[in-house]
């Protein structure tokens, strides 16, 4: 069985609960869908060439921002954007992909995050009118969408750690092409992201790898694993 090898864009922390359960979702997907999986953690300061990323079959940017590199986060996004690799963004992994996103498709070169760029004339992404910390809520996922396939339903309650979202200013610009929204919480703020025309790329606000914390299969991630294999096999 060829193993599938997977990049988790992130800076690693023990302490981090999502970067707990990532591994654990990952072995949980590898069992379900007899899919033999290998990961590796790729601090953000250390990609600084595509030379770095070539290696995996996919990408995953994960929760735990600030970066040490920004920079680092957003090539990779852009890597697996550019090159069709299955990409998955969760929490300010969600974030740097609006950013990659408005930099790089829309032109935007100033495009940042308030978190670290308090000075830019152009904050695509900005602190939630009510920050989102260990919190849960529902989530409505657009139809024939990616994630609400992954799901199979139209509705779930997923967990939170997460303090900024997409400034509302600039949702309507950043929505008006291949990158749409297809999750919304009960507030109608946006929850997830896909881009069209794309293998596999989601991004997520909320966590669902938290999921595998309590034993259980991600569904956005069993989708994730199975488009690889796809992909992987295709090749």
């Amino acid at each position: 069985m060829t193993t599938r090898r997977i990049g988790l864009v992130g800076d690693f922390n023990p302490a981090i609960p999502a970067h707990q359960a990532i591994p654990m979702a990952l072995q949980l997907a590898s069992n379900a869908l007899d899919v033999d999986l290998d990961h590796d953690w790729l601090p953000t300061e250390e990609i600084t060439h595509t030379n770095r990323l070539s290696r995996y079959d996919a990408l995953w940017c994960v929760p735990g921002s600030p970066y040490r590199s920004m920079d680092g986060a957003l090539s990779a996004i852009r890597f697996a954007r550019e090159n069709k690799r299955p990409f998955l963004g969760t929490c300010g992994g969600f974030q740097h992909t609006v950013i990659e996103y408005a930099r790089n498709v829309l032109g935007w070169a100033d495009a940042d995050h308030a978190e670290t760029s308090t000075d830019s004339l152009r904050l695509v992404i900005t602190p939630l009118a009510c920050a989102l910390i260990e919190s849960t809520g529902p989530v409505r996922f657009e139809r024939g969408s990616r994630i609400a396939t992954a799901y199979g339903v139209n509705e779930a309650g997923e967990g939170y750690h997460c303090s900024y979202g997409i400034d509302a200013e600039y949702q309507a610009e950043l929505m008006s092409g291949p990158l749409q929204i297809t999750a919304r919480d009960e507030d109608d703020e946006v929850r997830a992201i896909e881009l069209e025309g794309h293998p596999f790329f989601v991004a997520t606000l909320f966590q669902p790898e938290r999921a595998a914390l309590r034993g259980r299969l991600p569904p956005l991630v069993a989708a994730f694993v199975r488009a690889i294999d796809r992909q992987a096999r295709s090749r």
